[in-house]
């Protein structure tokens, strides 16, 4: 993974120099598991409320699992923290009626590139202006 030269965060417009220093070193030993909460629900993609269920489990570092709509799944988490990149998502093969939901669920995982997680939500983004937003499970 090669460190963004751009970095595209929620209300973020200046860094402070100490965050700069920081973001340049890319410590790759900081992966998902700075994440806090570490089980989230989907509420939001792009814009529009997510209302079948969706859920991502953030608290194995390095990795991702959850539940899609139809299947569980899991992939590994590779990008040190604030970006987010997820390799080949592995699932179950459970038939449903929302399988095309799912599809576009792990489609928009696979295309997310940054993450901001504050209080007990995650925003995951990415630089053609897409968002997942998703809500500590409860």
């Amino acid at each position: 993974m090669t460190c963004p030269t751009k970095l595209k965060l929620r209300g973020l417009t200046r860094l402070s120099p100490i965050l700069l220093v920081a973001l340049a070193a890319c410590a790759p030993d900081e992966t998902i598991s700075a994440y806090a909460g570490g089980r989230y629900q989907l509420v939001e993609l792009d814009g529009a409320p997510f209302d079948d269920r969706a859920l991502l489990d953030v608290s194995e570092p390095g990795r991702i699992t959850g539940d899609g709509p139809c299947n569980s799944y899991f992939a590994p988490q590779t990008a040190p923290y604030p970006w987010f990149e997820v390799g080949p998502i592995g699932a179950s093969r459970r038939a449903c009626p929302a399988l095309d939901v799912e599809s576009a669920y792990f489609a928009a995982l696979r295309a997310m590139e940054f993450a901001e997680s504050a209080g007990d939500i995650l925003i995951l983004s990415n630089t053609a202006g897409e968002e997942m937003v998703f809500q500590v499970a409860p």
